[in-house]
């Protein structure tokens, strides 16, 4: 994969979630390894974590229906209405997937190339 170095840990993780889902941690994989250079990929606290520098970037997190997918670092990434909302003092931000879905990666991948570009 471009730009990451896969963590087998990661992979097992994602392959035991439905297809769907799969499919989705699979892309969003895919855009943090080229959105962030030099990340590092691992299992942390039971979920696929991105690091930048030792700094955490990203999170990708599966439940029963949905894909969460978190960024850091985001007290300057604005809230979008149905898409795009803050998490604690709003320095994460998270996107709930669901089945189904049409995402936006491009999107996503903008958020967190602001939000790592200082790490």
């Amino acid at each position: 994969m471009k730009g990451i170095a896969v963590n087998d840990d990661v992979t097992e993780y994602i392959n035991k979630t439905q297809p769907w889902q799969i499919d989705v941690c699979e892309k969003l994989r895919a855009m943090i390894g080229e959105t962030v250079p030099g990340v590092e990929e691992r299992l942390q606290y039971g979920k696929p974590h991105y690091l930048k520098n030792g700094h955490y970037a990203a999170v990708i997190a599966v439940a029963k229906s949905k894909v969460s997918f978190m960024v850091f670092n985001a007290t300057d990434i604005p809230e979008v209405k149905g898409f795009l909302r803050s998490m604690g003092n709003g320095e994460r931000k998270t996107v709930d997937i669901t089945e189904g879905q049409d995402v936006d990666y491009g999107q996503l991948a903008s958020f967190l190339s602001k939000t790592t570009a200082d790490l």
